[in-house]
């Protein structure tokens, strides 16, 4: 990846229905090199997937909660089932495996608590899980899907190290 790659993945994460045409007149390309490119960064998985973001309020899922799991099974196999599990529930939009006190870590959203009541619910009694600990967000104050490119390693700078 080169410069011109980390312009075209800027623009994309800002707006993703940006015309190929657009893009290549803001990075300085010619339609087809730019479409080209963003193939081939498709190809790659650094692109993996464009979508819509949606308003939660506009959507019914105003409420979001940290939800920290602990278990006593830490086999492979526990880790499957519970995996399995957790993907069967539409309200987690993030699952993450943890260092430190807390085993997993989920991000939920839902409408109210009585609807994180019922999700807390049908995810207890499909999994054994030894605690879990659910902080409410008070306040969304950023929110993005953007990740810095500031870190990314060009050709140019590979060639140079």
């Amino acid at each position: 990846m080169d410069r011109l790659d980390k312009k075209i993945l800027r623009l994309l994460q800002e707006d993703a229905t940006l015309a190929v045409a657009d893009v290549a007149k803001r990075v300085g390309l010619s339609t087809t090199p730019c479409w080209r490119r963003i193939q081939k960064l498709e190809e790659e998985g650094v692109i993996k997937r464009r979508v819509a973001i949606l308003d939660p309020e506009k959507v019914n899922t105003r409420v979001t909660v940290f939800v920290s799991i602990r278990t006593h099974s830490h086999s492979a196999e526990w880790l499957k089932r519970f995996s399995e599990v957790v993907n069967e529930f539409p309200e987690v939009v993030d699952f993450y495996r943890m260092s430190g006190d807390v085993d997993y870590l989920l991000r939920v959203v839902v409408p109210d608590i009585a609807a994180y009541d019922g999700f807390y619910k049908r995810l207890i009694s499909k999994i054994d899980i030894r605690d879990v600990s659910s902080a409410f967000a008070m306040e969304r104050i950023k929110t993005t899907t953007e990740l810095p490119l500031d870190y990314m390693i060009l050709e140019k700078e590979q060639r140079e190290s």
